[in-house]
Formats: C-alpha cells, structure tokens, sequence
C-alpha cells in the first residue's frame, strides 16, 4: 500500500504516459473460463487501462482514489479498498485481470486467496507481469525503487506456485520479460 501515493500524484497524466494493454493476452485468458465471462474485475486496475482491452464493463479495483476517478472519467464501475479484503461477495466475478500491478500489492497470498474467494466456479484468474529474474525485469525492478516505489516482483515460477497453493489450477500463456498466467478455480 506504501505505492498508493505515487500513484495518487502520478494519476492525471497516467494514460498519457504509458501504453493501452495489449487485448489479446487478455483475451487468451479469460477463453480458458469453464463458465461465460460476463461479470470481470481489473485488480489493481488504475485508470483502466486492463478494462479498455477487455470491455466496457469491466470493474475497476483500486486503492488510489485519483487514479479510480480517471477510470470514472473513463466510463468504468469503480470499486476502491484493499486487495487484501477485496469488497465483493464470494463468487460473485466471472473473471479477474491483473496488468502489471501484482508487484504493487502487499501479501500476494493474501490477495490470491481473495481473488480465488470472488471467482465463481470455472471463473478465471489472468495475470500479467514482469519477471525479475530476466535481464529488463531486473533493470524494471530497479528503476521502480530509484522512484520511489516498494515494488515486490515474484517471478513466473513462484507466481504459478502461489497461484497452485491458493487452489487455482494454473496454466502459463506466456513467460520472459512479461509473463502471463491464468489461473481457475474449477468448478465442484
């Protein structure tokens, strides 16, 4: 949570600075749902920049209230708390998505239990990040702490353990630099 202020300040001039989300990742993902995704949550989601490529109706979860008002701006239900205790009732989301934000949230077990705890039956989990164990995700890993941030980068192989002890069933789309997995918890 100690990154919430940088993203407070840094809020009215994020899109301007940083690039739309590459939608076919994404939509890889959520394909491997058991269950129609229709209901989907942008975990750690900003200004919406994840919810752009996936739908208009995608929810946007935030901490940063400046950042939740972009993505208000942006047409998008918003949804502010802490990921720890995400504000939904259990089963309650088709599909999560997380761009780039996993490193900025405290206690990645904790936050997995709650996404795994929202995710209906079939529901999925996709994630996209970055590797510190590659070369750029080092130097990435770096530049984030010389600006201020307490960013905590889990490699794709610890992620997909996390992601297996939370209970999803894990499947990986993508690894280097940018990794993408997917998590789902299976149906009864």
């Amino acid at each position: 949570m100690h990154d919430v202020p940088i993203f407070d300040r840094f809020a009215p001039v994020y899109d301007l600075f940083l690039p739309g989300t590459d939608a076919a990742p994404l939509a890889a993902g959520l394909e491997l749902a058991e269950r129609p995704v229709q209901r989907v949550l942008d975990l750690g989601g900003g200004t919406g920049r994840a919810g752009r490529a996936v739908s208009p109706e995608t929810i946007i979860f935030d901490a940063s209230r400046p950042m939740l008002e972009q993505a208000r701006e942006n047409g998008f239900e918003t949804v502010r708390g802490d990921a720890r205790s995400i504000p939904l009732p259990a089963e309650s989301v088709d599909a999560v998505v997380s761009v780039d934000a996993l490193h900025h949230l405290p206690s990645i077990e904790a936050v997995l239990g709650e996404v795994h705890r929202i995710l209906r039956p079939g529901g999925v989990f996709v994630l996209r990040d970055f590797d510190p164990t590659t070369i750029r995700g080092r130097g990435l890993a770096l530049g984030e702490r010389l600006v201020g941030f307490e960013s905590t980068f889990v490699s794709a192989s610890s992620i997909s353990a996390a992601l297996e002890a939370a209970g999803f069933t894990v499947q990986t789309l993508e690894t280097g630099f940018v990794y993408t997995m997917v998590g789902r918890v299976d149906s009864p």
